[in-house]
């Protein structure tokens, strides 16, 4: 059996495992399945055992990718998870059905504008980064002001606020990792709360957080979708681009 189809089966199982040691439901929870670096031919490998999202961080390597397998487009959901400059924002509109990192309005209003130059394409759905460790190195809005931020991001046009995501920075102790997670999700529900106060908005329901390390900890802590690379794919080669 391939080796992508198997640890896929393995992620699946500790997902599961992982929502019902927290008293959810394993279907609360969508599997990311993080492709950057790794060949359209990974991609559709694991697309044939099920898999349908994909996250991907450097948008010139993405875009080849989508390009090589549109054939499949109508069975494949892209996510954009990297960090993004204002020249890239086009192709990510162009492209991408999702954006995870989002972390000023500009980049918001660059996407809303030029998702709306392709009309034939529904809207992007898009989740705001909070830098929830508050590291220099890190993209990601300030957990103070990710209200005010997602607050502008709604009323923006062609593109769907979803929620938050983030990347705390990393370490091995469950404690703390759970400590960060749980930060978000209360960033995540004071939000969601002050969304209810306007009637017509019904979306701010993602909670984009928890990786091959600590997947446990994020889904302990609320997190509705996992992004999950080495575990799927195995180790990749560092590069920079």
């Amino acid at each position: 059996m391939n080796s992508i189809v198997v640890n896929l089966t393995q992620v699946k199982e500790r997902i599961e495992l992982a929502a019902l040691a927290a008293k959810r439901e394993p279907e609360e929870i969508e599997l990311l399945a993080v492709s950057k670096t790794f060949p359209a031919s990974a991609i559709e490998e694991a697309m044939h055992a099920g898999q349908s999202a994909f996250g991907e961080n450097y948008v010139q390597e993405a875009v080849e990718k989508i390009t090589q397998l549109e054939k499949l487009r109508p069975w494949l959901v892209w996510h954009f998870i990297g960090p993004l400059q204002s020249n890239k924002t086009r192709d990510v509109a162009e492209h991408f059905d999702w954006i995870h990192s989002v972390d000023r309005l500009k980049i918001a209003e660059r996407l809303s504008t030029q998702r709306g130059e392709f009309p034939s394409l529904p809207e992007l759905q898009v989740c705001i980064q909070v830098n929830v460790s508050e590291e220099e190195s890190k993209s990601g809005v300030s957990l103070s002001n990710a209200l005010e931020l997602c607050d502008a991001v709604s009323k923006l046009p062609n593109i769907v606020l979803r929620g938050l995501m983030a990347i705390p920075e990393p370490t091995s102790d469950p404690l703390k990792q759970r400590q960060a997670f749980a930060a978000v999700r209360d960033c995540f529900k004071q939000i969601q709360s002050s969304r209810l106060v306007d009637p017509d908005y019904q979306f701010f329901d993602t909670l984009s957080m928890g990786m091959s390390d600590d997947l446990e900890a994020a889904i302990a802590e609320g997190s509705t979708m996992v992004r999950i690379g080495t575990a799927i794919f195995g180790k990749r080669d560092k590069i920079t681009k």
